[in-house]
């Protein structure tokens, strides 16, 4: 089919707003990257603008690793993921499944009370007051259980499960099994693309946890990621006479950045399959 002149200008007009579109999202991570990697003198010498390192210098990584409390904040991060997203999985899943089939005595009374919770919660004040007296300040399960089930993952998973075919359900009850194992071996089992979608939202959140961070935690040891890095990236910055022999402190806030970043970026590409089915399979339909 050959196009009209019309079409092509459409085209051509579609490739440069996407490439524009592209630009604006690549240069500002290109931007982070190679500041991280630049010798604070060269990134002075240019503005604090550089884009291609013109030389490689990983003093600020160095840095991050022996001065600051980054390796021991990453190891309680991954703990909090880990644990956090096995645990919201569970319960998600627990709760999801039950809600899914609609023989449930009391099914729309709980329904109303799960998405009662996405207009209106207990408030900041008397969560807080919950978490100190069941005694989880300073613990990591503070930064765990008050979030333990999202509403909106909730009601994807049982979404997809109303989805997933009734006569599997009829067939194993049949067959004598009982609803924990239809759940365990063979809701499950279907469920992996669902599963690997609500996981990547859990662990995203967990590995950016930083706000119920300041709240419940006052012992350093336990601070996750986001809390340390934001400390690094408000330092006041000191008189740089010397630029070789300071402190790269724009550099290290940098590095601190992409170390941050980094696992999940590194994560997502080998989920980004799972996620796409699991979002298409999981979607609310009216």
């Amino acid at each position: 089919m050959v196009k009209h002149w019309n079409d092509k200008l459409f085209d051509g007009a579609v490739l440069v707003i996407l490439g524009l579109a592209g630009l604006a999202a690549i240069i500002p991570v290109m931007y982070v990257v190679s500041v991280s990697m630049t010798p604070i003198s060269e990134v002075l010498k240019n503005g604090g603008f550089v884009l291609i390192p013109g030389k490689i210098d990983l003093t600020a990584y160095k840095e991050l690793f022996t001065t600051t409390g980054i390796p021991r904040s990453m190891w309680v991060t991954a703990l909090l993921t880990v644990i956090g997203t096995a645990v919201n999985l569970v319960l998600t899943l627990l709760m999801a499944y039950p809600l899914s089939r609609k023989k449930l005595p009391g099914r729309s009374f709980f329904l109303f009370m799960v998405v009662f919770t996405m207009l209106f919660n207990g408030g900041l004040i008397p969560t807080y007051i919950v978490v100190k007296n069941i005694g989880l300040l300073n613990s990591i399960w503070s930064m765990i259980l008050p979030s333990a089930i999202w509403t909106f993952n909730i009601l994807i998973m049982k979404s997809f499960f109303e989805n997933l075919p009734e006569e599997l359900f009829e067939s194993a009850r049949m067959d004598g099994a009982k609803e924990m194992r239809i759940l365990t071996q063979i809701v499950v089992p279907l469920s992996v693309p669902s599963l690997m979608t609500i996981g990547l939202f859990y662990t995203v959140g967990h590995w950016n946890e930083f706000f119920q961070a300041i709240m419940y935690m006052t012992d350093r040891n336990w601070f996750p990621l986001q809390v340390i890095v934001r400390e690094i990236l408000v330092q006041t910055q000191q008189p740089l006479e010397n630029a070789e022999n300071l402190m790269p402190t724009e550099t290290l806030q940098m590095a601190s950045v992409i170390m941050a970043s980094l696992p999940i970026i590194v994560l997502y590409p080998f989920l980004q399959k799972h996620f796409t089915k699991g979002m298409l399979l999981g979607a609310i339909k009216g």
